[in-house]
C-alpha cells in the first residue's frame, strides 16, 4: 500500500510539513517538502521523468564503482554524485552529501534494495527514507502509480502528455501481438555456458507485456523464482525467436548464434524507470520488433 499525505496549506511562505507512507506502510516525514533526494538509480531515474533531479543515486550489490548506464535512464550522470553501490555504499558520505531524503526500492519483505541493512538502519535513524516495492507482487501499474504519488508529494509530475503517450504504446503493442507474432524469450547472459531465463511471472513489465497478449516463453520450473539458470542448449531448445537480452553491467554480453539462427534481439533493463514515459518507449520497442 502507498499513499501521500500532505499536510493542509500553510500560509504563503510558511513550511509545509510532508508526508508520506510508503510500500512497507512505514510513514516518513519532514518538516518541510525535502528537495534533496538521494535516490537508488532506478528511483533516481523515475523521479528525473517526473521532473525531480537527484542530488545523488547509489547502485545495489551487482554495481561497480561507476553508475550502470543500462539502468539510469534520461539522468545525467555526468551531473550528479554517484555515492557508491552494496558494500561500497558509505551511509555517512550519503548524509555528508545534505541529503534530506533516501529514495529505495525494495523486493518484498521490506528490505532497502541496494544497501546493507545496518547501512539502511543508520541512514534510516537520520533522515527520511521511502521504499517503493517494485517486486513480483507488484503490477506495472502499481509501480508506475506508487513513484507517480510520491513524487506528486515532492512536487513533481510527468507531462499530461504522458498518460496519452502510454495509451497509445499500449494499443499499438495489444495489435503488434496478434497472431503470428513471435514469442519472446526474457534472459541475462551469466557465461559462455549458462543463462540466467526470465519467469515471466515473476516480473512487472514481463507481466504487463502478457497482459497486452504479447506471448512469452517460459523456462524450465526447477531453479530460483525469478530465474531458471540452465545451459545454452537448454535455451535455444524453447526455440526463441525474438529476445529480450538484460543489458545491464551485471549481465555478460550475449552472443545470438548461442541460441541458433535468426534470432532478433532486443536490449531489456529488467530495472525499467517507473514512469509512463519509459513504459511506453518499452512497449513502442517490443511492437516494432513484433512487427518487424
Amino acid at each position: 500500500m502507498t499513499s501521500a499525505h500532505s499536510a493542509s496549506e500553510s500560509a504563503p511562505g510558511a513550511a509545509t510539513p510532508w508526508r508520506f507512507t510508503d510500500s512497507r506502510g512505514q510513514l516518513a516525514t519532514a518538516p518541510a517538502r525535502p528537495t534533496r533526494i538521494a535516490a537508488y538509480i532506478q528511483a533516481g531515474a523515475t523521479l528525473w521523468d517526473h521532473g525531480l533531479r537527484p542530488t545523488g543515486i547509489f547502485g545495489s550489490f551487482h554495481d561497480g564503482p561507476a553508475p550502470d548506464r543500462a539502468k539510469s535512464g534520461r539522468l545525467p550522470l555526468a551531473d550528479l554524485a554517484y555515492l557508491g553501490a552494496g558494500a561500497g555504499l558509505d551511509p555517512d558520505a550519503v548524509l555528508a552529501s545534505g541529503a534530506d531524503l533516501l529514495v529505495a526500492v525494495g523486493y518484498g519483505g521490506g528490505a532497502v534494495y541496494g544497501m546493507s541493512p545496518e547501512a539502511a538502519k543508520h541512514l534510516e535513524e537520520q533522515i527520511p527514507v521511502v521504499v517503493i516495492d517494485v517486486g513480483q507482487g507488484r503490477s506495472l501499474e502499481e509501480v508506475r502509480q506508487s513513484f507517480a504519488a510520491l513524487a506528486h508529494s515532492l512536487g513533481g509530475g510527468e507531462p499530461a502528455a504522458a498518460d496519452d503517450r502510454l495509451a497509445a504504446a499500449g494499443d499499438r503493442l495489444r495489435s503488434a501481438a496478434g497472431a503470428g507474432a513471435p514469442a519472446i524469450l526474457a534472459l541475462s547472459p551469466a557465461d559462455a555456458d549458462q543463462v540466467h531465463l526470465a519467469r515471466p511471472q515473476a516480473w512487472p513489465d514481463l507481466r504487463a507485456l502478457t497482459a497486452l497478449g504479447v506471448p512469452l516463453l517460459a523456462p524450465p520450473p526447477e531453479g530460483g523464482v525469478n530465474w531458471a539458470t540452465v545451459d545454452w542448449p537448454t535455451a535455444a531448445a524453447l526455440g526463441p525467436r525474438l529476445v529480450l537480452a538484460d543489458v545491464r553491467a551485471n549481465a555478460a554480453p550475449l552472443d545470438p548464434a548461442l541460441l541458433g539462427d535468426g534470432v532478433r534481439t532486443l536490449p531489456w533493463n529488467p530495472e525499467l524507470p517507473a514512469s509512463g514515459t519509459a513504459h511506453a518507449l518499452f512497449y513502442d520497442t517490443v511492437a516494432d520488433a513484433l512487427g518487424g
